[in-house]
């Protein structure tokens, strides 16, 4: 019998600390007045309004065991059912070991190996690919659990003008094996010659922490050069065809599609380039925030709770992250 990944439960989690934009500009003009004008020139363009924050002495596991939990009960599983798990972040707990071991051990899941995905806004749809490949390839594998988290808020600078964006959160969802697609195909794409634009330079191997790249900023999230909006307008339609053309359907059969949930104005933009209605791409941007790793699953999840996305939809998640990654996967729900 051939094996198909099914997705049987999502889950999410967002902290309490609500964030408005108003807090956002107060903050950043303290560091250059003036400054908190452009907060509102970016709600305009993005579409975000406010954001949530975890408590301060949380780490990025302690949200995705949240959202990981959430899952599973929609799955109706315990932990102990899992047996694989798979956590995609660019907010690690630590730079080693991986947070997906954290998690493993917080979320009480004995009997899953574990390992990290780190592709930025990418690494959802990377770890569902991964995790149905997983299922398809190894007959005594039966459940694993894809986790999307992140915390960039903590590794920012409060003062940065792009802390606007950066909302905490996680999301998940649980594969198992079926005999039907479940998932249909991936595709992927990649230019490492914006590996310097967007990052933390300075905590690994290229350039180890010092008191004086602490004390400059290295160690913070920081925006160096902006990336062309061609990246997204051009690559998701790009990766939403690709996904059509290997997995024998047309776009217009889609019943829903969700992008990386940062602008707004860029999903219009794309769907408007696979002659789409906006209608079919779900966004939680506005009321999140942008949630970077975390993001698709939650509004994936977000999606299913709301019911625009019904048993059987075919669902295209299309994920861009710094570097850059990009990915996408088809799944019949």
């Amino acid at each position: 019998m051939e094996r198909f990944a099914r997705v049987i439960g999502t889950g999410q989690y967002i902290p309490e600390i609500e964030v408005t934009n108003d807090e956002i500009a107060a903050r950043v003009d303290k560091e250059k007045p003036g400054l908190g004008a452009v907060v509102y020139k970016f709600e305009q363009n993005s579409g975000i309004r406010r954001r949530f924050y975890a408590p301060r002495e949380w780490a990025t596991s302690d949200l995705a065991v949240r959202a990981a939990q959430a899952a599973l009960d929609d799955a109706g599983l315990k932990p102990e059912d899992i047996d694989l798990i798979i956590l995609g972040t660019d907010s690690p707990d630590y730079i080693t070991p991986a947070t997906s071991v954290v998690v493993q051990h917080k979320l009480g899941a004995a009997n899953a190996g574990t390992y990290d995905v780190g592709c930025a806004c990418a690494s959802f749809p990377t770890a569902m690919s991964a995790g149905a490949g997983h299922l398809a390839t190894n007959k005594w594998m039966k459940n694993v659990l894809v986790i999307g988290a992140y915390m960039m808020s903590k590794l920012a600078d409060p003062a940065d003008l792009m802390s606007f964006f950066y909302g905490d959160g996680a999301g998940a969802a649980v594969l198992t094996v079926g005999d039907k697609p479940g998932f249909i195909t991936s595709s992927f794409l990649a230019d490492g010659l914006y590996y310097k634009a967007w990052g933390i330079y300075s905590g690994g191997t290229a350039e180890p922490a010092t008191c004086e790249s602490v004390e400059a900023g290295r160690t913070k999230v920081r925006l160096v050069d902006k990336y062309p909006a061609e990246v997204n307008h051009e690559g998701w339609p790009k990766l939403a065809r690709m996904l059509a053309q290997r997995g024998g359907f047309t776009l217009d059969e889609v019943d829903q599609f969700i992008f990386t949930q940062v602008n707004q104005g860029s999903v219009g933009i794309v769907m408007e380039a696979l002659g789409q209605p906006v209608e079919k791409a779900h966004c939680i941007m506005g009321d999140v925030g942008y949630t970077g790793s975390a993001c698709i699953p939650m509004a994936l999840d977000d999606a299913m709770k709301k019911g625009k996305i019904k048993p059987n939809d075919l669902v295209v998640l299309i994920g861009s992250g710094v570097g850059y990654n990009q990915a996408g996967v088809a799944f019949r729900m």
